[in-house]
């Protein structure tokens, strides 16, 4: 149990240095996502090489990007969980801010 706690201070302990360190668990999980996804990607490409059906590369399309939104929604449930939970409880609430302006930007 120490040892989860401590991962959870390691997280945007300073909100000017803009780090975190993951757990080897998090890292892998993300890592493993991205490189799917840039599978998925040089799929498409493939497809464009070999003239496939718009289509059919449409519907790739529609896959990477529903792949991106998974990839998204996980490091945002780790990131309040971490960094904006252990800034709230350190007193920072400027980080509510810092939120609220990433949700805009992932809302466009």
């Amino acid at each position: 149990m120490e040892e989860a706690y401590k991962e959870e201070q390691m997280c945007c302990e300073m909100m000017t240095e803009k780090k975190k360190e993951r757990s080897e668990k998090e890292y892998r999980d993300l890592m493993n996502r991205l490189k799917r996804i840039e599978g998925q990607v040089r799929g498409i490409q493939g497809m464009l090489e070999n003239d496939a059906y718009c289509a059919d590369i449409l519907v790739q399309v529609a896959a990477v990007n529903a792949a991106l939104n998974s990839f998204n929604k996980v490091l945002l449930a780790n990131h309040v969980r971490t960094c904006v939970a252990d800034n709230i409880r350190a007193g920072n609430d400027e980080v509510i801010d810092e939120l609220v302006t990433l949700l805009q930007k992932l809302m466009k």
